[in-house]
């Protein structure tokens, strides 16, 4: 797994634990990145291999052996990375965005059941339209090329599990979603996190990719640095 530490002179630690095919070099990551890094954030940003054989091997232990030396730190994570985040320990405050903890609605739990049972490891399974409708208006040419095409049946098998082994999400969590979200199923959020601490916007399933990013990033930083209690005196109308 790859991490890379971002303003080494900030002032409060961040861990940010991106998306499965997110990379640094994305325009609209490196965009989030400059928005932490300028509200004084030192932000240790984690890209996820996209095929695993093992969730915890793989994925969670290597960023919670990471955390460990931090005495107090900010969550941030998106899609896939909130899979992993909500199992990490001693953050302040938690932050999803589209967080990925069950399959979309073009993912049949059938199928699912079907391919995780296949026996091997090669990445072999399309991973379905991640285009830019899917993604958000602001995904780049370049982001829809290096965005992996393929997964394995144990990446499948993994991360299903991984889904139903949920633990108890912070009560303090905020979750910024669409409704338009193609890629995540909305009812494991709803079953976890309060209504009133879920900020609804309008685009696909990245929020930094949405064409109404800006309209949302100041509330974001609200939550990383209060938690619920910045939304829920707050009303955004998504546009």
């Amino acid at each position: 797994m790859r991490h890379r530490v971002f303003n080494d002179d900030g002032d409060t630690e961040l861990v940010f634990v991106m998306g499965w095919g997110n990379r640094w070099t994305h325009e609209n990551v490196s965009w989030l990145i400059g928005k932490l890094t300028d509200a004084g954030y030192r932000v240790h940003a984690f890209e996820l291999p996209t095929n695993i054989e093992d969730f915890k091997a793989d994925w969670l232990e290597p960023i919670a052996e990471y955390v460990l030396e931090f005495e107090e730190y900010q969550l941030l994570a998106h899609s896939s990375g909130a899979l992993v985040a909500q199992a990490l320990d001693g953050a302040d405050d938690h932050v999803y965005l589209s967080p990925w903890w069950g399959y979309g609605a073009d993912y049949p739990d059938a199928l699912l059941d079907l391919v995780s049972k296949v026996p091997t490891t090669l990445p072999c399974l399309p991973v379905g339209d991640m285009d830019r409708d899917a993604l958000g208006e602001r995904a780049t040419d370049h982001q829809l090329a290096t965005t992996p095409q393929w997964v394995s049946p144990a990446f499948v098998r993994e991360t299903r599990h991984a889904q139903q082994d949920l633990l108890t999400i912070d009560h303090d969590a905020v979750v910024f979603c669409s409704l338009r979200d193609p890629v995540i199923s909305l009812r494991p959020i709803g079953e976890r996190v309060p209504a009133e601490h879920v900020v609804l916007y309008d685009g696909g399933h990245e929020l930094f990719s949405s064409a109404t990013r800006e309209r949302y990033i100041d509330l974001l930083l609200d939550a990383l640095e209060d938690g619920a209690a910045a939304i829920e005196a707050r009303s955004i109308v998504p546009a």
